[in-house]
């Protein structure tokens, strides 16, 4: 018997246990106090995913229009190539043998 506590020992070891319990219980509701609902998360990542879909939409868009002028510079590259440069070169190229073939 002399090994066990007194009822005053435990009484103050059960004390202890309380108050160590009781700061527990608040950390742990200082941390819930920290969460976010459920609800308000599901309303958060629903605007996020829609705003993701629209920035997709507009790169789509500004790709499709970033081809659009490639290829108008292309048709505009052909046109002076086909109406400008060829015909200026079918002209001089007449003179220049008639030069040439004078000497």
């Amino acid at each position: 018997m002399a090994d066990e506590p007194s009822n005053g020992e435990l009484g103050r070891l059960i004390e202890s246990m309380r108050g160590d319990f009781h700061h527990t219980l608040g950390q742990l509701n200082a941390r819930l106090d920290r969460l976010v609902s459920a609800d308000v998360y599901a309303v958060e990542k629903a605007a996020l995913a829609k705003d993701i879909g629209d920035l997709d939409k507009e790169v789509q868009g500004i790709k499709r229009q970033r081809e659009q002028d490639a290829q108008q510079i292309t048709q505009t590259r052909r046109w002076l190539v086909a109406s400008v440069i060829i015909p200026m070169i079918g002209l001089a190229l007449p003179v220049i043998l008639f030069l040439v073939g004078g000497n």
